[in-house]
């Protein structure tokens, strides 16, 4: 990240110091932080540390620019509080709502006055699907789609305009009911499934897929001050 835009991005099942460390090369990265989904990475966060002049391990102690209204704060997962973070910098002064197309997909709502409130946590597509063919004895597995449509004329497309009309339809009665408790709240679209509601979704939206990266990035920089 450079001032708060990402310069440049990768994927890796399984990262290593070494090639996060080639990756960042030439860029003259100085310093990192690190945030895990899946539980601490101590020998990852060691090795970055000794590459890099300045590491920062990302967990529920980290001071973050934000106020967290969570009840549970260790229980929150790291992305749905860096998101909330980089949605606070991106809109202050504003409600706003944060939805997150992932495995699972989030509803998260960050106040005008910065404070991280909660949210929900739903199925995403892919366990949609999923269960509908696992837990069935002849339901296809099926994949997303583009187009809407809401009669489906084969069990193909029953199953798959099925899964992403319900949860296009999840959205906007969300969005709707928190617009009618919180008044004007700007929404926000991130994760690998956002493409597929960015444009259906009846509402007033903005989509930023490193909505997370930002959050860490500004994270980073408020831990260093």
């Amino acid at each position: 990240m450079e001032r708060g835009s990402a310069v440049a991005s990768c994927c890796a099942e399984h990262p290593d110091a070494e090639a996060l460390a080639a990756f960042a090369a030439p860029w003259r990265v100085g310093q990192a932080i690190v945030s895990s989904t899946r539980g601490e990475l101590p020998g990852l966060v060691g090795a970055l540390r000794r590459r890099f002049d300045r590491v920062v391990e990302f967990t529920p102690a980290t001071p973050v620019p934000l106020k967290n209204d969570y009840l549970t704060p260790a229980t929150l997962g790291r992305d749905r509080l860096a998101a909330a973070v980089g949605a606070a910098a991106l809109y202050p002064g504003r409600n706003v709502l944060v939805v997150d197309f992932g495995t699972a997909v989030t509803f998260d709502l960050v106040t005008a006055d910065a404070t991280f409130r909660g949210g929900c946590i739903s199925p995403g597509l892919s366990l949609r699907f999923k269960a509908l063919h696992d837990y069935t004895a002849r339901l296809p597995l099926s994949e997303p789609c583009e187009g809407e449509c809401l009669v489906g004329r084969t069990t193909d497309e029953a199953v798959r305009h099925g899964v992403m009309n319900s949860l296009a339809f999840e959205t906007e009665g969300y969005i709707d009911r928190v617009r009618g408790q919180w008044g004007d709240v700007c929404v926000i679209f991130t994760g690998g499934d956002a493409k597929y509601f960015a444009k259906r979704i009846k509402n007033t939206i903005f989509a930023d897929c490193n909505l997370v990266l930002v959050g860490l990035d500004r994270i980073l920089e408020a831990y260093s001050t």
